[in-house]
């Protein structure tokens, strides 16, 4: 099992920023991808992004240029820095992991509430 831990978020005026973390410890598999995902309530969890573990990264296309994913492997760790936040950046924000064993596994944190007002 892997569990995963998220800190950072909280309350933020427009045009600040942020900056997520997520610890993992348990079963960790050392080629994994990890990431992070929102969900604003009654819509579907949306990618933010991923970073593999030789440090690939992926974003979604309306967030390159404000958000950076990062990851220090020495510490199972991974980083969203989020700038210039807007107000349709509030949302629960949450960290994954997967990895592949014959099949794609998830491994998901609690969630941390992201709220971007004035």
């Amino acid at each position: 099992q892997v569990q995963l831990v998220e800190s950072g978020g909280g309350l933020v005026q427009p045009g600040g920023s942020l900056r997520l973390s997520c610890a993992a410890s348990g079963s960790i598999f050392s080629l994994n991808v990890m990431g992070w995902y929102r969900q604003i309530p009654g819509k579907q969890r949306e990618l933010v992004a991923t970073i593999t573990a030789v440090g690939s990264t992926n974003y979604a296309d309306s967030l390159k240029g404000r958000f950076t994913i990062s990851r220090d492997n020495a510490k199972n760790t991974v980083y969203l820095q989020m700038n210039n936040l807007k107000p349709d950046d509030t949302a629960v924000y949450y960290c994954n992991l997967f990895v592949i064993l014959g099949r794609r596994v998830d491994f998901w944190g609690q969630g941390t509430q992201v709220t971007v007002s004035s």
